[in-house]
């Protein structure tokens, strides 16, 4: 009866979506991030400077809207080159291949943040399953599994050790009215507080700024403890 209600709530959607991803994809990249970053930074030492930045940058926008190309987002985002491969035998995939993108991002006062970024991949799911007739998502609904979806893989990362200091979540809402270079000005947030961090560990000091993306006290907020999925059964096994 608990499964029917899971389902029919589509509560284990996000959570589910938020899992497999980690499990297929993060926990296999990113204890491989700062090593690809470094190899890069010898060859490259003046675009990655800053420490702090040699992470994935994983976006994830509550709308589920997802483009394959970061620079059709945003003009101010460009491509620069790819960062050394993985390759691995995978679920029957002979050298499988994994491997990150780094871009070149411009801010307000046309200083340029280069960092490797991406999109949250399992969010195309969530927006193609609202398209499709058969999952029956309204828009409303996706934006919950959005959050949830957040919420989780934040969690799952923070109990990470193998995970830990190779990423940066940036969630977001999109302005009602479009902004040419919203997306652009979010990244170099986070990159400038990555800087600003880097160098109060230098300096010994703690230096606090508010941000201006949402985090998960925002999302608490906005998603009652009941929506969460819960477990079939309560005996431990």
């Amino acid at each position: 009866e608990m499964s029917e209600m899971s389902e029919r709530s589509k509560q284990n959607v996000a959570h589910g979506l938020a899992w497999s991803y980690y499990v297929g994809y993060l926990k296999i990249v990113l204890p491989r991030m700062k090593k690809s970053m470094e190899e890069f930074s010898r060859a490259n030492p003046n675009l990655l400077a800053c420490r702090r930045t040699w992470k994935l940058h994983i976006l994830v926008p509550l709308s589920c809207d997802v483009y394959d190309e970061l620079e059709k987002a945003d003009s101010n985002i460009q491509y620069v080159t790819d960062l050394t491969e993985t390759t691995l035998a995978r679920a029957g995939t002979k050298k499988r291949v994994y491997k990150h993108s780094l871009y070149a991002i411009r801010d307000e006062e046309n200083q340029l943040w280069h960092c490797a970024v991406e999109y949250a991949t399992p969010l195309q799911s969530l927006y193609a399953m609202s398209q499709d007739e058969c999952a029956a998502f309204s828009r409303e609904e996706r934006l919950e599994q959005a959050k949830l979806f957040y919420r989780t893989l934040e969690d799952i990362l923070k109990g990470s050790k193998e995970c830990a200091g190779a990423y940066r979540l940036i969630a977001y809402e999109e302005p009602e009215e479009a902004e040419t270079h919203f997306l652009s000005r979010e990244i170099a947030w986070h990159l400038r507080q990555e800087h600003h961090e880097e160098i109060a560990v230098l300096e010994g000091s703690h230096p606090h700024s508010p941000s201006t993306t949402l985090d998960s006290a925002e999302l608490n907020l906005q998603i009652s403890v009941s929506d969460l999925p819960q477990p079939l059964r309560t005996d431990g096994f």
